[in-house]
């Protein structure tokens, strides 16, 4: 990777697994990462592994479901660490079993995660990006959404 120092980084999803090791990596190379995960706990605990590193994170709730907390966040990212370069969206969920077992509660909450919550992340930023004429947007698929998975229809659907 090159060309990431002092670049401003979102990963969504940031304090999970792919995610926090996504934000440790780029913060390797001297990106600024924001670390949004809807655990406040889990994203903290993966800035705070950045900046003991000798990086720069910032670590914020968001609920990518929600268009409010993503401009709340949106706006504290900018104000602490500058205009948004990247975008990462990590962020997402599964159920895993048999599409005849889910529910439509559970579809939507998919749905809103893997795919709404995607959606509002773009929004969010993308505008900025195109004024600046710079940025790039990273989305975290899955290998489920090529060829299926048993238990993940809706998942592999929405990614």
């Amino acid at each position: 990777m090159q060309g990431l120092k002092g670049k401003t980084i979102i990963v969504t999803g940031g304090g999970g697994g792919i995610g926090g090791a996504t934000c440790k990596r780029l913060a390797q190379e001297g990106a600024k990462l924001a670390v949004l995960d809807r655990d406040l706990g889990a994203a903290q605990k993966t800035a705070a592994q950045i900046t003991e590193a000798g990086g720069t994170a910032l670590a914020l709730a968001c609920d990518i479901t929600q268009r409010t907390d993503i401009d709340a966040a949106l706006a504290q990212i900018e104000a602490q660490l500058g205009p948004v370069d990247v975008l990462v969206n990590n962020a997402g969920w599964d159920v895993f079993k048999p599409f005849t077992q889910t529910n439509e509660h559970e579809w939507e909450r998919l749905i809103a995660i893997n795919l709404t919550g995607a959606l509002h992340m773009h929004h969010a930023v993308l505008p900025r990006m195109v004024e600046r004429r710079a940025g790039r947007i990273v989305n975290i698929a899955s290998d489920a959404a090529r060829v299926g998975s048993s238990g993940e229809a809706v998942y592999a659907a929405c990614k």
